[in-house]
This record gives C-alpha cells, sequence and structure tokens, in this order.
C-alpha cells in the first residue's frame, strides 16, 4: 500500500487546526495535537492523526466538550481525583499528570485517577512528563469494550494500556508502553486499511475460534487478552487488563468494563452507564524519596547495559530495551517525515473538507 510522507509540522499544523475547528482554545488544540503527533513520530500509527476523524465523530455526537472545566472532585496531599468535563483525553489526562507530578514534588508521590473524560492518546506521552523531573512516571487507561476474559466470547475489557517511564543517565528511559490485549485495536485498523490478514492469536470469532479476519471485531468477534488463550498465559493479561479497569474507573467513577462508552464508530453509546465517560489513572513518584538520583540513574544505565550485552538467540537481532524502537523512530521521523498510508490521508482529507479547512 502506497503511503505519504509528511513533515511534522505540517501535520501538527493540520492538527491544530482540526482541533481549533471543533472549538478547542489554541492552547489546548496545541497540547491534543502534540500528544498525537508524539506518537506518530514514535512509529506507533495506530494512535496517531489516524485517530483523529474518531475524535471529530465523537464531538459530532456531541460526547466530546471542546472547552471543558476540568475540576478536582476529591483530594488529598498524594491523591486526587479529576472529573474532565467530557474533555478530550488528549487534555483531560496532562492535567492530571502535572497534578501528580506538584503532588509529587512536595510529597514524594501523587497519584491522580481520572472520570469523565476520553480517548487519551498513547499512555507514554503522559508517563515521560515525570522523566522531566526525575520522577518514575505512570499511566494507564480504560477502553471500549472490545476484550474478551479468557474462557469467554463476551467482550467485557478495553485494550487497556499501561504504561511505566524509568529515567536513566546516560541512556535514554526505559519505557514499557503496551496494550493489555494481545494487540491493540488501532493495530487491527492498520490492517484493514492495509487488507492484511491479522496475526494468529490476536482475535476471536463470535464463537470464540481463533481467526485472522481483520474485520473480526466488526462480526461480533473478540480482541484476545495479552497471552492470546488459557495455555499461553491469557488469564494474566486478563488480570493485567482488570487491574487497569479497576484503578481507572472503579476508583475514579469513570465507567467501566461493558459499560465503557465506545471510541469505535461500530459500537452504538451504551444507554444506562453506570459511571462517567472513560477513566484514567495516572501517577509520578520522586526518585529521590528512595535514594540519591544519580546513584538510580547509574545503576539504571548498568541495567541496560547488562540487558543490551545479553546473548542473542540470532546474532542479527538482539534485545530490545522497552523503549528504544519508539526512539529510533522519531529520530527517523524527525527528519524525514511521518508516513501516512493512502486510507489514512484519504480520510483526514475528507474530514478536513467537512469542516472547512484546508487538507494536508
Amino acid at each position: 500500500m502506497s503511503s505519504y510522507i509528511i513533515q511534522e509540522d505540517k501535520l501538527r499544523n493540520f492538527t491544530e487546526a482540526v482541533f481549533k475547528r471543533i472549538g478547542c482554545t489554541e492552547k489546548d488544540a496545541a497540547l491534543a495535537a502534540d500528544v498525537l503527533i508524539a506518537s506518530d513520530l514514535r512509529g506507533i500509527d495506530s494512535h496517531g492523526v489516524a485517530r483523529l476523524s474518531g475524535y471529530i465523530r465523537l464531538w459530532e455526537k456531541k460526547r466530546i466538550n471542546p472547552t471543558p472545566n476540568i475540576t478536582i472532585v476529591h483530594e488529598t496531599a498524594t491523591t486526587a481525583t479529576v472529573d474532565g468535563d467530557s474533555g478530550l483525553g488528549l487534555v483531560v489526562a496532562p492535567f492530571a499528570m502535572k497534578l501528580a507530578i506538584e503532588k509529587a514534588e512536595k510529597y514524594g508521590s501523587g497519584w491522580v485517577s481520572v472520570r469523565n473524560s476520553n480517548h487519551f492518546g498513547i499512555a507514554g506521552y503522559h508517563a515521560l512528563e515525570a522523566i522531566r523531573r526525575d520522577m518514575i512516571g505512570f499511566a494507564m487507561t480504560n477502553a471500549s469494550p472490545l476484550v474478551a476474559p479468557t474462557f469467554t466470547t463476551e467482550r467485557l475489557l478495553g485494550t487497556n494500556p499501561m504504561c511505566y517511564a524509568f529515567p536513566a543517565g546516560k541512556y535514554p528511559p526505559v519505557v514499557i508502553d503496551m496494550a493489555t490485549s494481545a494487540a491493540a485495536n488501532g493495530k487491527l485498523e492498520i490492517a484493514q486499511r492495509a487488507g492484511k490478514p491479522l496475526p494468529e492469536g490476536w482475535v476471536q470469532s463470535n464463537s470464540g475460534d481463533n481467526t485472522t479476519d481483520p474485520h473480526a471485531l466488526k462480526a461480533g468477534g473478540s480482541l484476545l487478552p495479552l497471552g492470546s488463550d488459557r495455555e499461553h498465559g491469557s488469564h494474566k493479561g486478563f488480570g493485567l487488563g482488570a487491574t487497569v479497569d479497576i484503578l481507572s474507573a472503579v476508583l475514579s467513577g469513570a465507567n467501566y468494563g461493558p459499560w465503557v462508552p465506545p471510541f469505535v464508530s461500530f459500537l452504538d453509546p451504551l444507554p444506562n452507564l453506570p459511571g462517567l465517560g472513560i477513566g484514567h489513572f495516572v501517577g509520578a513518584m520522586r526518585v529521590d524519596g528512595f535514594r540519591p538520583v544519580e546513584e538510580f540513574k547509574s545503576h539504571m544505565d548498568n541495567w541496560i547495559e547488562r540487558f543490551k550485552s545479553a546473548k542473542p538467540i540470532d546474532a542479527n537481532q538482539p534485545l530490545v530495551i522497552p523503549g528504544e524502537p519508539e526512539l529510533e523512530a522519531e529520530a527517523e521521523r524527525k527528519i524525514h517525515g511521518i508516513p501516512l498510508v493512502d486510507p489514512v490521508v484519504k480520510d483526514l482529507n475528507e474530514m478536513a473538507k467537512t469542516l472547512g479547512i484546508d487538507g494536508i
């Protein structure tokens, strides 16, 4: 499938224009665009501008408030719950992360749960904010119910990503950013656009059979938890996804489990929801609350070096430290531009035409 190469600045300006067109302030539009562009730069194409039309569809259905009044509804010295007022998760989550970091700076750690929000982009963007302050960062969110727990065919959990970010010294931070499902829904969307089959173990049909059909979800199938099936540890992925759901939503008062409002267009809004919007959970811990920062960073460097020296199975495929592929993609794309496949470009240009702004 052919692709276009778009320079970062051009794509950023286009994305900001889209968010401003739906009523976001200049500051919020720039922040929302930054989260999406960061995803594209880091090579996580499933969560970048390819998702932009999804936010617009939510706005058209009045499920996104472009000018939210984000408030703190419950608070202690080290914890808080934030209500996002149906704002873009791309804006609400940074507000919560900033609050967590402020609490950590004063008390050593800060933990913030979020309700009444929307899709917040890549978890890594938010966790990495803590790295800049010599802190360990955490970010997770629940999502539309597309994942069937082990031994079931019923979609009860989202892909529910989690991210942990650890600062290092002479090396880049270690960033563990992953879905708790076998694959993120965005990867299925990429396969659909490319007309390619899925790897085995990502999805199951509505009867619970394994399938490689990228359209299986739209036919009533489900994503599988991390681990794919019981014999390969899917109960562990189910447990991780459940943890994200509970911390993000049961704790905050957001919707959880099968009641999480959908982001994808083929799922209808649910009636009688028990909570408010999508939920997030973010946190930050000061490294010097445990030991001197430079000592920790020195040991992180040593950790990285030892793991990088692990004997590989294949000499052409050395061990990859979590976060390395994203950094390599970012270095490449900042120079040469961001690739977008034809269907994404077409989707963005059609959206631009509808909104009355210039395309890309």
